[in-house]
């Protein structure tokens, strides 16, 4: 299966996913760990990737969502954005609230 058909597949079997440096209890660089600290007190189930691991969708992923750093977090196959604007999102409740419309959405 090419690198992409991988990427798509992964996007469209999780409503929440995150493309993080390490994984949620062992995150590897301080941006990946702030991004699970706001989806964690979410207080929703989320799949990951640990990009590290799988230097393809690294590489290719930045191509993909034209977004050139990582944690990359996607809800319902779309591209939130990077750190900052999850811990943004979070601070303002939005995020919260587009994790439960998305997890909601796939329990129906």
């Amino acid at each position: 299966m090419d690198i992409i058909e991988v990427i798509k597949e992964q996007l469209s079997s999780n409503d929440v996913i995150l493309y993080m440096k390490g994984a949620p209890n062992a995150p590897q660089c301080g941006f990946s760990a702030r991004a699970v600290q706001a989806l964690m007190a979410c207080g929703e189930k989320f799949a990951y990737v640990n990009i590290l691991e799988h230097p393809e969708i690294r590489e290719n992923l930045k191509t993909y969502s034209n977004w050139p750093t990582f944690p990359q977090l996607y809800i319902k196959g779309e591209l939130v954005g990077g750190s900052d604007i999850i811990s943004e999102l979070y601070e303002k409740g939005e995020l919260q609230d587009m994790i439960k419309s998305a997890v909601a959405a796939a329990s129906e």
